[in-house]
């Protein structure tokens, strides 16, 4: 019994009938109590009306004429119900009066009352109990007793008052029925009302388990209703769906990866084949082996990028990047990414505006620092307009130093700011332009920026855009190279 549908049914059916149960056990001892207490004040009553007219009239039981006590008595039985019986003061039966329709022959209640009944009255003075009194009953009743006195309070008589023990048993029985009729419609009624309930809470983690194994089959645009009248299965749900578009996204963008960097490796590749198999069948002359070789060397160096950004991410991913600091020019690293982006900058004809602060000393590790700069200024060149302006500026910000690019040209949606630097996700700023690369450069430009305790940022508006980067300045007294470790993952 795994399924939770059947559980929570099964406890839903197990908690009413222990509930009934204890209910109609309660309820039947109350009963059963109550009628047992109405037949000892009805006895007892009885017995007291008696007792008090037989201590009234004791001269009476010495007389051989006991009509008038017979007829008394005879009234008595009638009225409460009751056998009555009047014994002398050692048990043995003088009057016995039957209650209309007993059923008792009145010869067969005759005899003496057992001795113990007889000392328990005349001790305690009344006495109540279930018995058969010695064999004068056919059947166990309910006994109330009575001692009679005169006046020097010796015992003239006892008067005993019984009930058939099986009007109670009867009773009960009638009552009994009633209630398990009761019991079974309302236990139906509340059964097949629980399973609607059961049903009801358990069709959301259903849909749940439904759509959980859609995802399991490639299914990501999946969604389960957030509204189930149920505070927790819709936070559960809400849960869920960001789960689902979360992953969602991290598959397109894990599909736009792969399909790129097919593209990044298949373009260079099929370059780098083609001239290898042109020099080797002669179709590209001998003179011109050398600029074959040239452009075969920046494929194959295009080739490296892309697989060094890929392993370095796996290694943020990891938190396996280390970095060594030690303090270097800013400055005169900018001036280098810069001149090696000469040829694309004149071929666009762009106009520079470069303010460097002189002498820029921070504290980082050179190699990732160039490739954070590099990738700023690739960006920039590669998305500025033609004839645009690119603006670059480092200067001292407090204990940091500011690294700044702006170039002009189209902007980046607003939609897509947040998610610039998020790993494999690239921002369609021009269908005519740039539809290549993995998506990986501004997330290990983050990652490593972070790592040395920087940050970085990115705005967009009014025709231009620029991200900026800070990292630590050299301190002065600072002279050991320390090593960390990336720890995000």
């Amino acid at each position: 019994m795994r399924n939770i549908f059947v559980k929570n049914y099964m406890a839903f059916a197990l908690l009413i009938l222990v509930s009934f149960t204890f209910a109609g056990g309660v309820f039947m001892a109350q009963v059963s109590r109550y009628s047992v207490q109405e037949k000892q004040e009805q006895l007892e009553t009885t017995v007291s009306y008696v007792d008090a007219i037989v201590e009234n009239n004791t001269i009476l039981l010495q007389t051989q004429d006991n009509t008038f006590l017979k007829t008394y008595l005879d009234q008595q039985a009638a009225v409460s119900g009751c056998t009555i019986l009047l014994t002398d003061a050692q048990g043995k039966v003088l009057i016995c009066s039957l209650p209309k329709d007993d059923g008792i022959e009145k010869d067969q209640i005759q005899g003496t009352v057992s001795g113990k009944l007889v000392q328990s009255i005349r001790d305690k003075g009344s006495y109540f109990g279930l018995g058969n009194v010695s064999g004068l009953f056919s059947e166990n009743y309910f006994i109330a007793g009575a001692n009679c006195t005169d006046d020097a309070a010796e015992t003239v008589a006892l008067v005993i008052a019984a009930i058939p023990s099986a009007s109670t048993t009867g009773l009960m029985h009638t009552i009994m029925r009633s209630y398990l009729f009761i019991i079974a419609i309302t236990l139906v009624l509340t059964l097949i009302i629980s399973w609607f309930l059961s049903d009801m809470l358990t069709r959301p983690l259903k849909g749940l388990v439904s759509a959980a194994k859609k995802f399991g089959h490639g299914e990501f645009d999946v969604r389960v209703s957030e509204n189930n009248n149920c505070d927790e299965i819709d936070e559960l749900a809400v849960s869920f769906n960001n789960m689902a578009t979360s992953l969602q996204q991290q598959e397109e963008l894990s599909r736009g990866f792969v399909a790129n960097v097919s593209h990044e490796l298949k373009t260079p590749m099929t370059s780098i084949r083609g001239f290898v198999d042109g020099m080797l069948d002669g179709t590209i002359p001998q003179e011109r082996h050398p600029q074959y070789l040239r452009i075969i060397s920046e494929e194959v160096d295009r080739l490296s990028r892309l697989v060094m950004r890929m392993l370095d991410a796996a290694k943020i991913q990891a938190g396996e990047l280390i970095i060594t600091p030690a303090p270097f020019d800013l400055t005169e690293m900018a001036a280098r990414v810069l001149i090696s982006f000469e040829k694309q900058i004149n071929d666009k004809k762009l106009e520079m505006d470069v303010d460097l602060q002189d002498s820029l000393i921070v504290n980082g590790d050179s190699d990732h620092i160039y490739r954070v700069v590099y990738n700023l200024v690739d960006n920039a060149v590669k998305f500025v307009n033609e004839g645009g302006t690119l603006t670059i500026r480092a200067e001292v910000e407090g204990t940091m130093s500011l690294f700044s690019i702006r170039n002009t040209g189209s902007e980046i949606p607003a939609e897509d700011l947040p998610h610039v630097f998020d790993r494999f996700y690239k921002v369609d700023r021009s269908r005519s332009r740039d539809r290549t690369g993995a998506g990986l450069g501004l997330y290990i430009v983050k990652s490593i920026v972070n790592l040395h305790g920087g940050d970085i940022s990115v705005r967009s508006a009014n025709g231009e855009t620029e991200f900026a980067f800070t990292v630590p300045l050299a301190q002065k007294s600072s002279g050991g190279k320390e090593d960390h470790q990336l720890t995000q993952k």
